[in-house]
Protein backbone atom coordinates (compact mmCIF):
# COMPACT_ATOMS: atom_id res chain seq x y z
CA UNK A 1 0.00 0.00 0.00
CA UNK A 2 1.32 3.43 -0.95
CA UNK A 3 2.31 5.57 2.05
CA UNK A 4 1.35 9.20 2.63
CA UNK A 5 4.18 10.95 4.46
CA UNK A 6 3.52 14.00 6.63
CA UNK A 7 5.78 17.06 6.77
CA UNK A 8 7.98 15.70 3.98
CA UNK A 9 11.10 17.57 2.85
CA UNK A 10 10.70 17.72 -0.94
CA UNK A 11 13.76 19.86 -1.73
CA UNK A 12 15.31 16.97 -3.66
CA UNK A 13 12.27 16.86 -5.95
CA UNK A 14 13.07 20.36 -7.27
CA UNK A 15 16.07 21.79 -9.12
CA UNK A 16 16.30 25.19 -7.41
CA UNK A 17 17.79 23.71 -4.24
CA UNK A 18 15.59 25.94 -2.08
CA UNK A 19 14.45 24.11 1.09
CA UNK A 20 10.74 23.30 1.03
CA UNK A 21 8.39 20.91 2.80
CA UNK A 22 4.98 19.49 1.95
CA UNK A 23 2.29 18.88 4.53
CA UNK A 24 1.60 15.54 2.82
CA UNK A 25 3.60 13.65 0.19
CA UNK A 26 3.07 10.40 -1.69
CA UNK A 27 4.85 8.66 -4.54
CA UNK A 28 3.08 6.05 -6.67
CA UNK A 29 4.43 3.52 -9.15
CA UNK A 30 1.24 2.25 -10.81
CA UNK A 31 -2.28 3.25 -11.81
CA UNK A 32 -3.64 1.06 -9.03
CA UNK A 33 -1.66 2.96 -6.39
CA UNK A 34 -2.77 6.30 -7.86
CA UNK A 35 -6.39 5.16 -7.83
CA UNK A 36 -6.07 4.24 -4.15
CA UNK A 37 -4.51 7.62 -3.38
CA UNK A 38 -7.36 9.46 -5.12
CA UNK A 39 -9.80 8.00 -2.60
CA UNK A 40 -7.89 9.01 0.50
CA UNK A 41 -8.92 11.85 2.81
CA UNK A 42 -5.65 13.71 2.23
CA UNK A 43 -6.38 13.78 -1.51
CA UNK A 44 -10.03 14.74 -1.20
CA UNK A 45 -9.68 17.46 1.46
CA UNK A 46 -6.49 19.27 0.47
CA UNK A 47 -5.02 21.20 -2.42
CA UNK A 48 -3.17 18.63 -4.53
CA UNK A 49 -0.02 19.37 -6.52
CA UNK A 50 1.34 16.77 -8.92
CA UNK A 51 5.04 17.26 -9.68
CA UNK A 52 7.56 15.69 -12.01
CA UNK A 53 11.25 16.48 -11.82
CA UNK A 54 10.54 19.87 -10.28
CA UNK A 55 12.61 21.64 -12.94
CA UNK A 56 9.86 24.11 -13.70
CA UNK A 57 8.66 24.86 -10.16
CA UNK A 58 9.43 27.59 -7.66
CA UNK A 59 8.00 27.09 -4.18
CA UNK A 60 7.52 30.44 -2.45
CA UNK A 61 6.75 28.74 0.86
CA UNK A 62 6.13 25.30 2.31
CA UNK A 63 3.21 23.62 0.56
CA UNK A 64 0.16 23.20 2.78
CA UNK A 65 -1.48 20.41 0.81
CA UNK A 66 -0.67 17.05 -0.79
CA UNK A 67 2.23 16.67 -3.23
CA UNK A 68 2.15 13.66 -5.55
CA UNK A 69 5.05 12.30 -7.59
CA UNK A 70 5.04 9.62 -10.27
CA UNK A 71 7.52 6.77 -10.04
CA UNK A 72 6.05 5.00 -13.08
CA UNK A 73 9.12 3.81 -15.00
CA UNK A 74 9.91 1.68 -18.02
CA UNK A 75 10.32 2.20 -21.77
CA UNK A 76 8.84 -0.12 -24.40
CA UNK A 77 9.65 -0.17 -28.09
CA UNK A 78 7.20 -1.02 -30.90
CA UNK A 79 8.61 -1.07 -34.42
CA UNK A 80 5.83 -0.28 -36.88
CA UNK A 81 7.90 -0.41 -40.07
CA UNK A 82 11.26 0.66 -41.46
CA UNK A 83 10.35 4.34 -41.02
CA UNK A 84 8.55 4.44 -37.68
CA UNK A 85 9.26 3.22 -34.17
CA UNK A 86 6.99 3.95 -31.21
CA UNK A 87 8.57 4.33 -27.78
CA UNK A 88 6.26 4.35 -24.76
CA UNK A 89 7.90 5.80 -21.64
CA UNK A 90 6.66 6.01 -18.07
CA UNK A 91 6.00 9.53 -16.80
CA UNK A 92 8.52 9.05 -13.99
CA UNK A 93 11.45 8.33 -16.32
CA UNK A 94 14.09 11.05 -16.33
CA UNK A 95 14.02 12.88 -19.65
CA UNK A 96 17.79 12.64 -20.08
CA UNK A 97 17.57 8.85 -19.58
CA UNK A 98 14.90 8.63 -22.25
CA UNK A 99 16.99 10.65 -24.71
CA UNK A 100 19.99 8.39 -24.01
CA UNK A 101 17.77 5.33 -24.59
CA UNK A 102 16.79 6.71 -28.01
CA UNK A 103 20.40 7.51 -28.93
CA UNK A 104 21.56 4.01 -27.99
CA UNK A 105 18.97 2.54 -30.38
CA UNK A 106 19.71 5.06 -33.14
CA UNK A 107 16.16 6.46 -32.99
CA UNK A 108 15.91 10.04 -34.24
CA UNK A 109 13.57 12.76 -33.00
CA UNK A 110 14.68 13.89 -29.54
CA UNK A 111 18.40 14.52 -30.09
CA UNK A 112 17.87 18.31 -30.13
CA UNK A 113 16.25 17.98 -26.70
CA UNK A 114 19.31 16.49 -25.03
CA UNK A 115 20.39 17.55 -21.53
CA UNK A 116 17.02 19.06 -20.59
CA UNK A 117 16.20 18.42 -16.91
CA UNK A 118 12.88 16.98 -15.81
CA UNK A 119 10.85 13.86 -16.42
CA UNK A 120 9.00 12.36 -19.36
CA UNK A 121 5.55 13.30 -18.05
CA UNK A 122 6.44 16.98 -17.99
CA UNK A 123 7.54 16.90 -21.64
CA UNK A 124 3.91 16.52 -22.67
CA UNK A 125 2.55 19.07 -20.21
CA UNK A 126 5.11 21.76 -20.92
CA UNK A 127 5.81 20.86 -24.57
CA UNK A 128 9.53 21.20 -23.90
CA UNK A 129 11.58 22.52 -26.76
CA UNK A 130 15.09 23.49 -27.81
CA UNK A 131 17.07 24.17 -30.96
CA UNK A 132 14.17 24.02 -33.39
CA UNK A 133 12.40 20.94 -32.00
CA UNK A 134 9.51 20.63 -29.55
CA UNK A 135 8.10 17.58 -27.81
CA UNK A 136 4.93 17.94 -29.88
CA UNK A 137 6.95 17.10 -33.01
CA UNK A 138 7.52 13.54 -31.76
CA UNK A 139 4.68 12.86 -29.28
CA UNK A 140 2.13 10.41 -30.69
CA UNK A 141 -0.23 10.19 -27.70
CA UNK A 142 -0.42 10.75 -23.94
CA UNK A 143 -1.95 8.32 -21.44
CA UNK A 144 -3.43 9.96 -18.32
CA UNK A 145 -5.33 9.32 -15.12
CA UNK A 146 -8.53 11.39 -14.98
CA UNK A 147 -8.95 12.54 -11.37
CA UNK A 148 -12.66 13.25 -11.91
CA UNK A 149 -13.71 9.91 -13.37
CA UNK A 150 -10.80 7.93 -11.84
CA UNK A 151 -10.27 6.24 -15.20
CA UNK A 152 -7.35 6.00 -17.60
CA UNK A 153 -7.75 8.06 -20.79
CA UNK A 154 -5.58 8.57 -23.86
CA UNK A 155 -5.15 11.78 -25.86
CA UNK A 156 -3.81 12.00 -29.40
CA UNK A 157 -1.26 14.61 -30.41
CA UNK A 158 -4.01 16.78 -31.87
CA UNK A 159 -6.17 16.47 -28.76
CA UNK A 160 -3.25 17.68 -26.60
CA UNK A 161 -3.53 21.12 -28.27
CA UNK A 162 0.18 21.80 -28.09
CA UNK A 163 1.48 25.36 -28.30
CA UNK A 164 4.64 27.22 -27.42
CA UNK A 165 5.55 25.80 -23.97
CA UNK A 166 1.88 24.94 -23.69
CA UNK A 167 -0.64 22.11 -23.95
CA UNK A 168 -4.23 21.30 -23.05
CA UNK A 169 -2.96 20.11 -19.67
CA UNK A 170 -2.15 23.73 -18.76
CA UNK A 171 -5.50 25.13 -19.89
CA UNK A 172 -7.72 26.52 -17.17
CA UNK A 173 -10.65 24.23 -18.01
CA UNK A 174 -8.67 21.03 -17.30
CA UNK A 175 -5.56 22.14 -15.41
CA UNK A 176 -4.76 19.65 -12.64
CA UNK A 177 -7.43 17.19 -13.77
CA UNK A 178 -5.17 14.80 -15.68
CA UNK A 179 -2.01 13.13 -14.35
CA UNK A 180 0.29 11.85 -17.09
CA UNK A 181 1.01 8.13 -16.77
CA UNK A 182 2.91 7.42 -20.00
CA UNK A 183 3.88 9.19 -23.19
CA UNK A 184 4.08 7.53 -26.60
CA UNK A 185 6.69 8.95 -28.99
CA UNK A 186 6.87 8.46 -32.75
CA UNK A 187 10.55 8.17 -33.67
CA UNK A 188 12.50 7.48 -36.83
CA UNK A 189 15.08 4.68 -37.09
CA UNK A 190 18.32 5.18 -38.97
CA UNK A 191 19.95 7.92 -36.91
CA UNK A 192 19.32 10.83 -39.30
CA UNK A 193 18.83 14.07 -37.30
CA UNK A 194 15.38 15.58 -37.32
CA UNK A 195 16.39 19.25 -37.56
CA UNK A 196 19.60 21.19 -38.17
CA UNK A 197 17.97 24.50 -39.01
CA UNK A 198 18.27 26.33 -35.69
CA UNK A 199 21.08 28.45 -34.24
CA UNK A 200 24.54 26.86 -34.01
CA UNK A 201 23.29 23.55 -35.43
CA UNK A 202 23.16 25.18 -38.86
CA UNK A 203 26.94 25.08 -39.11
CA UNK A 204 27.45 21.64 -37.56
CA UNK A 205 27.65 19.81 -40.90
CA UNK A 206 30.31 22.20 -42.16
CA UNK A 207 32.31 21.99 -38.94
CA UNK A 208 32.25 18.19 -38.93
CA UNK A 209 32.91 17.86 -42.64
CA UNK A 210 30.03 15.41 -42.97
CA UNK A 211 26.34 15.02 -42.21
CA UNK A 212 26.10 14.62 -38.42
CA UNK A 213 24.61 11.64 -36.63
CA UNK A 214 21.96 12.04 -33.94
CA UNK A 215 24.63 11.25 -31.37
CA UNK A 216 26.77 14.12 -32.66
CA UNK A 217 23.79 16.48 -32.61
CA UNK A 218 22.97 15.48 -29.03
CA UNK A 219 26.62 15.95 -28.04
CA UNK A 220 26.67 19.41 -29.65
CA UNK A 221 23.42 20.43 -27.93
CA UNK A 222 24.70 19.14 -24.59
CA UNK A 223 27.95 21.10 -24.93
CA UNK A 224 26.05 24.27 -25.84
CA UNK A 225 23.69 23.89 -22.90
CA UNK A 226 26.57 23.21 -20.51
CA UNK A 227 28.37 26.33 -21.74
CA UNK A 228 25.30 28.49 -21.11
CA UNK A 229 23.41 26.83 -18.29
CA UNK A 230 24.48 25.81 -14.79
CA UNK A 231 24.69 22.14 -13.92
CA UNK A 232 21.66 21.33 -11.70
CA UNK A 233 23.84 19.17 -9.45
CA UNK A 234 26.12 22.14 -8.78
CA UNK A 235 23.95 25.27 -8.97
CA UNK A 236 20.22 25.44 -8.33
CA UNK A 237 18.04 26.86 -11.11
CA UNK A 238 15.00 26.08 -13.22
CA UNK A 239 16.77 26.50 -16.53
CA UNK A 240 15.10 29.07 -18.75
CA UNK A 241 13.03 31.21 -16.39
CA UNK A 242 11.06 33.24 -18.95
CA UNK A 243 9.30 32.45 -22.20
CA UNK A 244 10.57 34.12 -25.35
CA UNK A 245 7.91 36.78 -26.02
CA UNK A 246 5.88 36.63 -29.22
CA UNK A 247 5.11 40.19 -30.30
CA UNK A 248 3.56 42.03 -33.25
CA UNK A 249 5.95 42.97 -36.03
CA UNK A 250 5.53 46.67 -35.23
CA UNK A 251 6.94 46.03 -31.74
CA UNK A 252 9.97 44.37 -33.30
CA UNK A 253 10.48 47.20 -35.78
CA UNK A 254 10.19 49.79 -33.02
CA UNK A 255 12.98 48.08 -31.07
CA UNK A 256 15.13 47.56 -34.15
CA UNK A 257 14.75 51.17 -35.28
CA UNK A 258 15.36 52.42 -31.75
CA UNK A 259 19.06 51.65 -31.83
CA UNK A 260 18.87 47.88 -31.30
CA UNK A 261 19.40 46.54 -34.79
CA UNK A 262 20.89 43.32 -33.41
CA UNK A 263 17.71 42.13 -31.68
CA UNK A 264 17.27 38.40 -32.46
CA UNK A 265 13.87 37.64 -33.98
CA UNK A 266 12.19 34.61 -35.52
CA UNK A 267 8.92 34.38 -37.50
CA UNK A 268 6.01 33.24 -35.29
CA UNK A 269 2.93 33.33 -37.49
CA UNK A 270 1.32 36.03 -39.55
CA UNK A 271 2.33 39.49 -38.35
CA UNK A 272 4.15 38.11 -35.29
CA UNK A 273 7.77 37.47 -34.35
CA UNK A 274 9.43 35.72 -31.42
CA UNK A 275 12.11 37.73 -29.62
CA UNK A 276 14.93 36.48 -27.44
CA UNK A 277 14.07 36.98 -23.77
CA UNK A 278 17.76 36.52 -22.91
CA UNK A 279 18.68 39.41 -25.21
CA UNK A 280 16.00 41.67 -23.72
CA UNK A 281 17.15 40.89 -20.17
CA UNK A 282 20.78 41.49 -21.09
CA UNK A 283 20.00 44.85 -22.72
CA UNK A 284 18.01 45.80 -19.61
CA UNK A 285 21.32 45.50 -17.69
CA UNK A 286 20.14 42.64 -15.49
CA UNK A 287 22.96 40.15 -16.07
CA UNK A 288 24.63 39.39 -12.74
CA UNK A 289 22.07 41.35 -10.69
CA UNK A 290 21.40 39.77 -7.31
CA UNK A 291 18.46 39.84 -4.89
CA UNK A 292 19.34 38.07 -1.64
CA UNK A 293 20.62 34.65 -2.65
CA UNK A 294 19.08 34.77 -6.14
CA UNK A 295 21.11 35.98 -9.11
CA UNK A 296 20.70 36.45 -12.86
CA UNK A 297 23.20 33.97 -14.28
CA UNK A 298 26.20 35.80 -15.70
CA UNK A 299 26.59 33.36 -18.62
CA UNK A 300 22.92 33.26 -19.61
CA UNK A 301 20.57 36.05 -18.43
CA UNK A 302 17.51 33.90 -19.16
CA UNK A 303 18.44 31.85 -16.09
CA UNK A 304 18.00 32.77 -12.42
CA UNK A 305 20.24 30.77 -10.10
CA UNK A 306 20.38 30.01 -6.41
CA UNK A 307 23.74 31.65 -5.76
CA UNK A 308 23.64 30.53 -2.14
CA UNK A 309 20.94 30.54 0.52
CA UNK A 310 18.23 31.87 -1.79
CA UNK A 311 14.60 31.79 -0.74
CA UNK A 312 11.65 31.46 -3.07
CA UNK A 313 10.80 35.09 -2.34
CA UNK A 314 14.32 36.16 -3.38
CA UNK A 315 13.80 34.53 -6.76
CA UNK A 316 10.30 35.99 -7.13
CA UNK A 317 11.48 39.52 -6.30
CA UNK A 318 14.34 39.21 -8.77
CA UNK A 319 12.00 37.98 -11.51
CA UNK A 320 9.67 40.91 -10.77
CA UNK A 321 12.58 43.32 -11.17
CA UNK A 322 13.53 41.71 -14.49
CA UNK A 323 9.96 42.10 -15.74
CA UNK A 324 9.88 45.72 -14.56
CA UNK A 325 13.16 46.70 -16.22
CA UNK A 326 12.44 44.96 -19.52
CA UNK A 327 9.03 46.56 -19.75
CA UNK A 328 10.42 49.98 -18.86
CA UNK A 329 13.02 49.71 -21.62
CA UNK A 330 11.13 47.85 -24.35
CA UNK A 331 7.43 48.04 -23.39
CA UNK A 332 7.32 44.23 -23.48
CA UNK A 333 6.08 42.14 -20.57
CA UNK A 334 8.00 38.91 -20.04
CA UNK A 335 6.05 35.89 -18.82
CA UNK A 336 7.68 33.29 -16.56
CA UNK A 337 8.07 29.77 -17.86
CA UNK A 338 8.44 28.70 -14.24
CA UNK A 339 5.34 27.91 -12.17
CA UNK A 340 5.15 29.71 -8.82
CA UNK A 341 3.77 27.50 -6.06
CA UNK A 342 2.31 28.80 -2.82
CA UNK A 343 -0.84 28.47 -0.76
CA UNK A 344 -0.79 31.99 0.66
CA UNK A 345 -2.64 35.07 -0.54
CA UNK A 346 -1.40 38.65 -0.32
CA UNK A 347 -4.11 41.31 -0.61
CA UNK A 348 -3.06 44.91 -1.16
CA UNK A 349 -5.88 47.37 -0.56
CA UNK A 350 -5.54 49.95 -3.34
CA UNK A 351 -8.57 52.03 -2.38
CA UNK A 352 -11.33 52.06 0.24
CA UNK A 353 -13.42 55.08 -0.75
CA UNK A 354 -16.95 55.42 -2.02
CA UNK A 355 -17.88 56.66 -5.48
CA UNK A 356 -16.58 60.19 -4.76
CA UNK A 357 -13.53 59.22 -2.72
CA UNK A 358 -12.39 60.94 0.47
CA UNK A 359 -11.82 63.82 0.83
CA UNK A 360 -14.80 64.84 -1.25
CA UNK A 361 -14.40 67.89 -3.44
CA UNK A 362 -15.56 71.06 -1.69
CA UNK A 363 -16.17 69.38 1.67
CA UNK A 364 -14.65 70.74 4.89
CA UNK A 365 -15.95 68.10 7.32
CA UNK A 366 -13.63 66.65 9.95
CA UNK A 367 -13.07 63.50 7.87
CA UNK A 368 -12.25 65.32 4.65
CA UNK A 369 -9.82 67.63 6.48
CA UNK A 370 -8.28 64.90 8.64
CA UNK A 371 -4.48 64.65 8.82
CA UNK A 372 -4.65 60.87 9.29
CA UNK A 373 -3.33 59.26 6.12
CA UNK A 374 -5.81 56.41 6.65
CA UNK A 375 -8.63 58.89 5.97
CA UNK A 376 -7.37 59.54 2.43
CA UNK A 377 -9.55 57.09 0.52
CA UNK A 378 -9.17 56.51 -3.20
CA UNK A 379 -11.94 54.63 -4.99
CA UNK A 380 -12.30 50.98 -3.94
CA UNK A 381 -10.04 48.35 -5.46
CA UNK A 382 -7.72 45.53 -4.38
CA UNK A 383 -4.73 43.67 -5.81
CA UNK A 384 -4.61 39.94 -5.04
CA UNK A 385 -1.31 38.04 -5.33
CA UNK A 386 -1.23 34.25 -5.14
CA UNK A 387 0.09 31.28 -7.15
CA UNK A 388 2.45 33.62 -8.97
CA UNK A 389 -0.47 35.71 -10.26
CA UNK A 390 -1.36 39.36 -9.76
CA UNK A 391 -5.10 39.90 -10.06
CA UNK A 392 -6.68 43.35 -9.99
CA UNK A 393 -10.27 43.59 -8.81
CA UNK A 394 -11.83 46.73 -10.31
CA UNK A 395 -9.66 49.32 -12.09
CA UNK A 396 -11.09 52.40 -10.38
CA UNK A 397 -10.81 55.98 -11.70
CA UNK A 398 -7.87 56.33 -9.29
CA UNK A 399 -6.05 53.27 -10.64
CA UNK A 400 -3.22 55.25 -12.20
CA UNK A 401 -2.33 56.82 -8.85
CA UNK A 402 -2.82 53.53 -7.04
CA UNK A 403 -0.43 51.77 -9.44
CA UNK A 404 2.16 54.52 -9.06
CA UNK A 405 1.90 54.38 -5.28
CA UNK A 406 2.55 50.64 -5.40
CA UNK A 407 5.17 50.76 -8.18
CA UNK A 408 3.04 48.11 -9.83
CA UNK A 409 5.06 46.30 -12.49
CA UNK A 410 2.67 43.72 -13.85
CA UNK A 411 -0.93 42.52 -13.82
CA UNK A 412 -1.95 39.08 -15.04
CA UNK A 413 -5.71 39.58 -15.18
CA UNK A 414 -8.55 41.88 -14.11
CA UNK A 415 -11.76 40.87 -12.34
CA UNK A 416 -14.68 43.30 -12.58
CA UNK A 417 -17.52 43.48 -10.05
CA UNK A 418 -19.82 45.75 -12.08
CA UNK A 419 -19.72 48.60 -14.58
CA UNK A 420 -20.38 51.67 -12.41
CA UNK A 421 -17.77 54.31 -13.16
CA UNK A 422 -16.11 54.23 -9.74
CA UNK A 423 -15.20 50.59 -10.44
CA UNK A 424 -14.19 50.73 -14.13
CA UNK A 425 -13.05 54.32 -14.65
CA UNK A 426 -9.40 53.26 -14.78
CA UNK A 427 -9.69 50.87 -17.71
CA UNK A 428 -7.82 53.18 -20.06
CA UNK A 429 -4.94 53.34 -17.57
CA UNK A 430 -4.38 49.61 -18.04
CA UNK A 431 -2.60 50.28 -21.32
CA UNK A 432 0.96 49.98 -19.88
CA UNK A 433 0.04 46.52 -18.61
CA UNK A 434 -1.31 45.34 -21.97
CA UNK A 435 2.00 45.94 -23.73
CA UNK A 436 2.65 43.14 -26.19
CA UNK A 437 -0.50 41.12 -25.47
CA UNK A 438 -4.17 41.57 -24.63
CA UNK A 439 -5.04 41.90 -20.94
CA UNK A 440 -7.44 39.13 -19.78
CA UNK A 441 -10.62 40.61 -18.28
CA UNK A 442 -13.20 38.51 -16.40
CA UNK A 443 -16.68 40.00 -16.13
CA UNK A 444 -20.44 39.54 -16.41
CA UNK A 445 -22.14 39.68 -19.82
CA UNK A 446 -23.93 42.95 -19.01
CA UNK A 447 -20.66 44.55 -17.91
CA UNK A 448 -18.96 43.35 -21.08
CA UNK A 449 -21.67 44.93 -23.24
CA UNK A 450 -21.48 48.19 -21.28
CA UNK A 451 -17.69 48.42 -21.62
CA UNK A 452 -17.86 47.74 -25.35
CA UNK A 453 -20.11 50.79 -25.64
CA UNK A 454 -17.99 53.04 -23.42
CA UNK A 455 -14.60 51.89 -24.67
CA UNK A 456 -15.47 51.19 -28.30
CA UNK A 457 -12.05 52.45 -29.43
CA UNK A 458 -10.43 49.49 -27.65
CA UNK A 459 -12.46 46.90 -29.57
CA UNK A 460 -12.20 48.10 -33.16
CA UNK A 461 -10.83 45.72 -35.76
CA UNK A 462 -7.85 47.99 -36.25
CA UNK A 463 -7.40 49.91 -32.97
CA UNK A 464 -5.33 53.06 -32.84
CA UNK A 465 -1.72 52.24 -31.83
CA UNK A 466 -1.18 52.50 -28.09
CA UNK A 467 -4.75 52.00 -26.90
CA UNK A 468 -5.28 49.27 -24.30
CA UNK A 469 -6.31 45.94 -25.76
CA UNK A 470 -8.28 43.33 -23.86
CA UNK A 471 -9.30 39.70 -24.02
CA UNK A 472 -12.83 39.75 -22.62
CA UNK A 473 -13.84 36.57 -20.79
CA UNK A 474 -17.56 36.56 -20.00
CA UNK A 475 -18.23 34.48 -16.88
CA UNK A 476 -21.39 32.96 -15.44
CA UNK A 477 -22.12 32.59 -11.76
CA UNK A 478 -19.97 29.49 -11.40
CA UNK A 479 -16.30 28.83 -10.59
CA UNK A 480 -13.67 29.53 -13.24
CA UNK A 481 -9.90 29.22 -13.36
CA UNK A 482 -6.98 31.49 -14.17
CA UNK A 483 -3.76 29.54 -14.70
CA UNK A 484 -5.19 26.81 -12.49
CA UNK A 485 -6.31 29.17 -9.71
CA UNK A 486 -9.95 28.62 -8.78
CA UNK A 487 -12.07 31.77 -8.51
CA UNK A 488 -15.67 31.70 -7.32
CA UNK A 489 -18.04 34.52 -8.36
CA UNK A 490 -20.52 35.50 -5.66
CA UNK A 491 -23.65 37.22 -6.95
CA UNK A 492 -24.89 40.01 -4.69
CA UNK A 493 -27.50 42.70 -5.19
CA UNK A 494 -26.48 46.33 -5.60
CA UNK A 495 -29.93 47.79 -5.12
CA UNK A 496 -31.81 46.16 -8.01
CA UNK A 497 -28.63 45.44 -9.97
CA UNK A 498 -27.02 41.98 -9.74
CA UNK A 499 -23.22 42.26 -9.49
CA UNK A 500 -20.32 39.99 -8.57
CA UNK A 501 -18.06 39.66 -5.61
CA UNK A 502 -15.23 37.12 -5.75
CA UNK A 503 -13.86 34.37 -3.54
CA UNK A 504 -10.28 33.12 -3.93
CA UNK A 505 -9.36 30.38 -1.48
CA UNK A 506 -10.33 31.57 1.99
CA UNK A 507 -10.50 35.23 0.95
CA UNK A 508 -13.56 37.03 -0.40
CA UNK A 509 -14.09 40.56 -1.70
CA UNK A 510 -17.63 41.97 -1.63
CA UNK A 511 -18.30 45.57 -2.53
CA UNK A 512 -21.40 47.67 -3.34
CA UNK A 513 -23.70 45.00 -1.90
CA UNK A 514 -27.08 45.70 -0.35
CA UNK A 515 -28.26 42.08 -0.15
CA UNK A 516 -26.78 38.57 -0.36
CA UNK A 517 -29.20 35.67 -0.74
CA UNK A 518 -28.84 32.48 1.30
CA UNK A 519 -27.59 30.41 -1.64
CA UNK A 520 -24.77 32.86 -2.32
CA UNK A 521 -23.93 33.08 1.39
CA UNK A 522 -23.08 29.38 1.24
CA UNK A 523 -20.16 30.29 -1.04
CA UNK A 524 -18.81 32.49 1.76
CA UNK A 525 -18.61 29.84 4.45
CA UNK A 526 -15.28 29.11 6.14
CA UNK A 527 -13.58 32.38 5.20
CA UNK A 528 -10.34 33.53 6.73
CA UNK A 529 -10.59 37.09 5.37
CA UNK A 530 -13.65 39.01 4.17
CA UNK A 531 -13.51 42.53 2.75
CA UNK A 532 -17.02 43.98 2.61
CA UNK A 533 -18.62 47.35 1.90
CA UNK A 534 -19.90 49.59 4.70
CA UNK A 535 -20.84 52.93 3.14
CA UNK A 536 -22.02 54.91 6.20
CA UNK A 537 -24.32 54.77 9.22
CA UNK A 538 -27.39 56.10 7.40
CA UNK A 539 -29.23 53.43 5.34
CA UNK A 540 -28.74 53.43 1.56
CA UNK A 541 -30.90 51.62 -1.00
CA UNK A 542 -27.91 50.09 -2.81
CA UNK A 543 -25.18 49.70 -0.16
CA UNK A 544 -24.77 48.04 3.20
CA UNK A 545 -24.83 50.53 6.04
CA UNK A 546 -22.45 50.06 8.98
CA UNK A 547 -25.04 48.10 10.97
CA UNK A 548 -25.97 45.95 7.97
CA UNK A 549 -22.30 45.18 7.32
CA UNK A 550 -21.87 44.16 10.97
CA UNK A 551 -24.92 41.88 10.71
CA UNK A 552 -23.54 40.25 7.56
CA UNK A 553 -20.12 39.74 9.18
CA UNK A 554 -21.75 38.08 12.18
CA UNK A 555 -23.77 35.88 9.84
CA UNK A 556 -20.77 34.78 7.74
CA UNK A 557 -18.33 34.51 10.68
CA UNK A 558 -14.99 35.01 8.90
CA UNK A 559 -11.83 34.89 11.00
CA UNK A 560 -11.18 38.51 10.05
CA UNK A 561 -13.28 41.16 8.33
CA UNK A 562 -12.36 44.53 6.84
CA UNK A 563 -14.69 47.38 5.88
CA UNK A 564 -14.34 49.13 2.53
CA UNK A 565 -16.24 51.46 0.17
CA UNK A 566 -16.39 54.02 2.97
CA UNK A 567 -17.68 57.51 2.21
CA UNK A 568 -16.81 60.49 4.42
CA UNK A 569 -20.06 60.00 6.34
CA UNK A 570 -18.66 56.70 7.66
CA UNK A 571 -16.39 58.73 9.93
CA UNK A 572 -12.65 58.84 10.52
CA UNK A 573 -10.60 55.65 10.59
CA UNK A 574 -9.89 56.08 14.30
CA UNK A 575 -13.61 56.53 15.02
CA UNK A 576 -14.48 53.38 13.10
CA UNK A 577 -11.75 51.42 14.88
CA UNK A 578 -13.28 52.31 18.23
CA UNK A 579 -16.72 51.03 17.17
CA UNK A 580 -15.99 47.66 15.59
CA UNK A 581 -15.77 44.38 17.52
CA UNK A 582 -12.69 42.18 17.75
CA UNK A 583 -11.81 40.62 14.41
CA UNK A 584 -13.25 43.53 12.42
CA UNK A 585 -11.27 46.53 11.15
CA UNK A 586 -11.80 49.41 8.77
CA UNK A 587 -9.49 48.87 5.80
CA UNK A 588 -7.23 51.68 4.62
CA UNK A 589 -5.44 52.48 1.37
CA UNK A 590 -2.11 50.70 1.05
CA UNK A 591 -2.94 48.11 3.70
CA UNK A 592 -1.52 44.61 3.16
CA UNK A 593 -3.57 41.64 4.37
CA UNK A 594 -2.30 38.06 4.32
CA UNK A 595 -4.56 35.03 3.99
CA UNK A 596 -4.51 31.45 2.72
CA UNK A 597 -6.09 29.40 -0.02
Amino acid sequence: MVEIIENKDITSFTTFGIPVKARYFAEYSSERELLALSRKEEFLNNEVLHIGGGSNLLFLEDFGGLVLHSAIKGIKEYRKDDETVYAIAGAGEKWTDFVDWCLERNLAGVENLAHIPGEVGASAIQNVGAYGVEAKDVIHSVECFDTQTRKTVRFSNEECRFGYRDSMFKKDDVRGRYYVLRVSFRLRPGGIPMSLDYGPLKSLKERLGKYPTIQEVAREVTNIRKSKLPEPSETGSAGSFFKNPVVPVHFYKKIKNGGFGDVPAYPAGEGMVKLSAAWLIDKADMKGVRFGGAMVYDRQPLVIVNAGGASGRDVKELSDEIIRRVRTKFYITLKPEVNFIDTGIKITVLGTGGSKGTPELGCECHVCTSDDIRDKRLRSSVLVETAGLRLLIDPSPDFRQQALNLRLADIDAVLVTHSHYDHVGGFDDLRPFCGNENMPIYLRADVNADLHRRLDYCFREHPYPGVPTFKMNVIDNKPFYINGLKIVPVEVMHGKLPIYGYRIGKFAYITDASHICEEEKEKLEGLDVLIINSLRDCPHFAHFSFDQAMDMIRDLSPNRAYLTHLCHEAGCHAELESRVPAGVSPAYDGQIILSTR
